[in-house]
C-alpha cells in the first residue's frame, strides 16, 4: 500500500508538469520572442526553424499566395526589394491576396511598414467561394490603419490594432508611418491575440457571449457568415493604398 500510495501521490504533480508546458509553449508574448528579429529577411533561424517556424514568404516569388477568387496572382501587388506591396489599384472588387493553405490554430508573425493614410489588415479564418466578394465577409480582421492621416472619423474599433468592427485596441504601440512594426496573430482554438510590436492590443474568446453580442449587433449583422469558419485562408488586405509586408512567418499547432 505504501508505493501505491506515492504512485498516487506523484501522478497529478506530473500531470500538472506537462499541462504547464502546453500553455506556456502557447503563451501569445513567449511565441513573439521566439521570432529571432537579428536573423536576414525572409529566412529562418536555426533557432525559429526548432521551434517549428515555416516562412509563408521567400521576398522572391508569390509561391504559396494567391489572389482571392482568383486562379493566379493579383496584379495589384508586386515584390519590391524583398517586401510585399501594394500598387493603389484596390477596393472595388476584392484584390486582397490570400495563402494557398487553410490553418486553424497558429502563431503568424511579419513586419509591417504604413505609408500617409495606408488602409489595410490580416483577415483570417476566411472561406474562397465566388459567392462572397471579399474575404472580410467571413474572416475576422486585424486592422492596419494610419487613423492619424486617414480623411474619415474613425471608431475605436477601425484603428490600427483593432480586431476590426469588433474589439478595439487596449494601447496603441504603432510606430510613425514609414518605420517598421512587428505584428503577431495567436490563433488557439476560440481564444485570438493580436500583438504589435511586442504590447498585447486585443484579446477576444470566438463564441463568446460577448463575441457574439457585437458581431450580432453590429456591422457583421448583415454578413451571416462573418466568424463562421474556424479553419481558413489568412489574408493581406489591398484596400487601395500602399503598405508594406515582409517576414511572413507562421507556427502551426496541433
Amino acid at each position: 500500500m505504501k508505493n501505491l500510495t506515492t504512485v498516487f501521490l506523484l501522478c497529478p504533480m506530473i500531470i500538472v508538469l506537462i499541462s504547464c508546458t502546453i500553455s506556456e509553449s502557447r503563451d501569445p508574448l513567449t511565441l513573439y520572442g521566439q521570432i529571432d528579429r537579428a536573423s536576414a529577411p525572409n529566412t529562418l533561424s536555426a533557432s525559429e526553424k526548432t521551434k517549428g517556424w515555416n516562412l509563408l514568404f521567400d521576398g522572391k516569388t508569390t509561391n504559396g499566395w494567391h489572389g482571392y477568387n482568383l486562379k493566379g496572382f493579383a496584379d495589384c501587388w508586386i515584390i519590391e526589394d524583398g517586401v510585399f506591396t501594394t500598387t493603389t489599384k484596390g477596393g472595388a472588387e476584392s484584390q486582397d491576396i490570400i495563402t494557398d493553405k487553410k490553418y486553424r490554430n497558429f502563431a503568424l508573425s511579419l513586419d509591417f511598414k504604413m505609408m500617409k493614410g495606408t488602409n489595410s489588415g490580416i483577415i483570417f479564418q476566411i472561406c474562397e467561394d465566388p459567392k462572397y466578394k471579399y474575404p472580410y465577409e467571413t474572416g475576422p480582421e486585424f486592422q492596419i490603419i494610419d487613423q492619424a492621416n486617414w480623411p474619415d472619423p474613425l471608431k475605436d474599433w477601425q484603428i490600427c490594432g483593432a480586431n476590426y468592427a469588433m474589439y478595439p485596441p487596449k494601447s496603441l504601440p504603432c510606430k510613425p508611418v514609414g518605420e517598421w512594426n512587428q505584428l503577431m496573430l495567436v490563433v488557439d482554438g476560440n481564444q485570438v491575440t493580436q500583438i504589435i510590436n511586442g504590447v498585447v492590443v486585443v484579446v477576444y474568446e470566438k463564441y463568446s457571449e460577448d463575441w457574439k453580442k457585437l458581431r450580432d449587433s453590429g456591422k457583421w449583422s448583415t454578413f451571416p457568415d462573418y466568424g463562421k469558419f474556424d479553419e481558413g485562408y489568412i489574408s493581406l488586405q489591398n484596400h487601395g493604398t500602399q503598405v508594406w509586408y515582409s517576414n511572413i512567418k507562421l507556427k502551426e499547432f496541433n
